[in-house]
């Protein structure tokens, strides 16, 4: 008896190990998305509305905040991924919400991400208020080639003034494919659903650009759209399909999402009931729908939405809405409204 509990801890940690581990001929990379929900310094930034986040600003938003904001989206960003792939999490990640190229550096520095030697790509884009998208990498799981930013256009001469972010158009290699990654976030629901459905078509000439240019590419579109995966911006005007077998054309997109969201669950709350904003859509270069055996060429395998206990409120009136940094007025030393989205890629290493 004496011996069995002496190897017990052995055993479960041999389990563990067992439990996770991967083939050896086979390779896995986790890429995300997360929406930051407002990650600014605390500096002025020249012909920007971020007056809000000042430390004389309506959030009082000091250096005591941004560094537990930085604290709180390094340990979001850094677990990303390591449902499936414990050791490494993930090798790309589209973020939303982000000030400026300074906000990235510090966040780049929080001790989770240095370890990994994440770098980030950004390109400082018209929005009103100062809020970007960028793409955050590990450089030993991916290599970036080239970044565009290319720019939202509004279309109706009533929006002739305004500006908000463009689809941040990175590409790379990742496990020898080309890999093109677009972060968007379309306008808000204050806006008319006209704006998202304008960005879908937008996207979707972009994306035939990119397969005109490499019809081989594997392309994920991600970013916080605003709009659920039935929405017209999503379902139409960019054309990605609920199901797999719907996607017949080589130019063809697969949205992962609808059923998740079917099922009652999402990425943000509203009035109680959960949306699925934050989605991660895969082009058809990327699906396997017969389940063929792994090859070269990146497959999708998994996908989920990243949920932790600490990312929920757990008492009081919003008990199980997500924890976010400000509500009611309240700092509450938390991490955004939405909650991050992963997809696991797998390869054959024969």
């Amino acid at each position: 008896m004496q011996l069995t509990k002496r190897f017990l801890p052995t055993l479960f940690v041999l389990s563990a190990i067992i439990a996770v581990a991967k083939p050896a001929n086979e390779r896995t990379y986790a890429v995300g998305f997360y929406n930051l929900e407002n990650l600014f310094d605390t500096c002025h930034d020249a012909g920007k509305n971020d007056y809000e986040f000042l430390p004389d600003g309506t959030f009082k938003w000091t250096s005591l905040k941004y560094s537990h904001k930085l604290r709180n989206m390094a340990r979001v960003l850094s677990e990303m991924g390591t449902d499936n792939l414990p050791s490494e999490g993930c090798a790309a990640i589209g973020v939303a919400e982000v000030e400026n190229a300074k906000c990235l550096e510090d966040l780049c520095q929080q001790p989770p991400l240095k370890a990994r030697n994440f770098q980030f790509v950004h390109i400082e884009g018209p929005d009103q208020r100062g809020i970007d998208c960028a793409l955050l990498y590990n450089p030993r799981l991916f290599k970036v080639r080239n970044v565009t930013l290319i720019p939202y256009i509004y279309t109706h001469a009533e929006d002739a003034n305004r500006a908000t972010r463009g689809y941040l158009t990175v590409s790379g290699t990742m496990g020898g494919n080309h890999v093109t990654i677009v972060v968007c976030h379309l306008p808000s629901r204050g806006a008319p659903a006209y704006c998202r459905e304008d960005g879908g078509q937008q996207l979707r000439v972009l994306k035939d650009s990119l397969m005109a240019d490499d019809p081989d590419v594997k392309l994920l579109i991600m970013g916080d759209m605003n709009d659920d995966p039935h929405d017209l911006s999503m379902s139409e005007f960019l054309g990605a399909k609920r199901s797999q077998k719907d996607v017949e054309t080589p130019s063809g997109l697969w949205n992962p999402w609808w059923d998740i969201l079917a099922s009652c669950t999402g990425t943000l709350q509203y009035q109680g009931a959960w949306n699925l904003f934050d989605q991660i859509i895969v082009s058809r270069s990327l699906l396997n729908p017969d389940g063929q055996p792994a090859t070269s060429s990146l497959k999708l395998c998994d996908y989920h939405i990243f949920r932790r206990d600490y990312l929920f409120q757990h008492e009081g009136k919003y008990k199980g809405n997500t924890l976010r940094t400000h509500a009611g007025g309240q700092w509450l030393d938390g991490y955004s409204d939405h909650l991050p989205t992963v997809v696991y890629l797998k390869q054959s290493l024969k």
